[in-house]
């Protein structure tokens, strides 16, 4: 082997060492430890969507969202609270509003078919902040849409976080 072969060798060899020891791991879906959950969100909106994309990632969790089948389902989880809200946030010296802050609240409480809650009504609350200019508008509306949905996706990822550190929990000490 050549010298600027071997080098390239070895610099490809060390590489792939320090990623493998570096603890470097592509994100993995959710394990959640609930066979079946009942939610009462709509499959139609935004935040429905992101959910049940979280919830169904693993492939081994049954999302039932008939009321009809709500007594087939291990844990029951409650959607009590959405609400979008955009602020002004500031003004130019003309008073044309040039910034925005969205705001996206969603309340929600985990019980199990006995009654036993195991997350009490919960709020998770995301802020970000959207510049504004009055000759862009579409391309802003557009932004905004989008972080309207990476906000939904992020609270649904959170939702389902404690649903599952609150389900190790209750399947260990039961």
């Amino acid at each position: 082997m050549s010298q600027p072969y071997r080098l390239i060798y070895w610099l490809v060899v060390l590489t792939s060492l320090v990623l493998s020891g570096c603890g470097f791991e592509l994100k993995k879906p959710i394990e959640i430890p609930f066979k079946t959950i009942y939610a009462n969100f709509s499959d139609q909106t935004p935040f429905g969507i992101a959910l049940r994309r979280v919830i169904t990632a693993t492939g081994q969790v049954e999302l039932i969202t008939d009321p009809k089948r709500m007594d087939q389902a291990q844990v029951i989880l409650e959607i009590i609270h959405d609400q979008k809200d955009k602020v002004i946030l500031g003004r130019t010296a003309a008073g044309t509003v040039n910034a925005f802050q969205l705001r996206l609240n969603i309340s929600f409480k985990l019980r199990t078919q006995d009654g036993v809650e195991l997350i009490p009504e919960t709020e998770i609350s995301l802020f970000r902040d959207i510049s504004f200019n009055e000759t862009i508008v579409l391309s802003k509306e557009a932004e905004e849409q989008l972080l309207y949905r990476n906000m939904q996706s992020d609270i649904a990822e959170q939702m389902m976080r404690r649903v599952a550190s609150v389900g190790k929990q209750w399947f260990n000490s039961r």
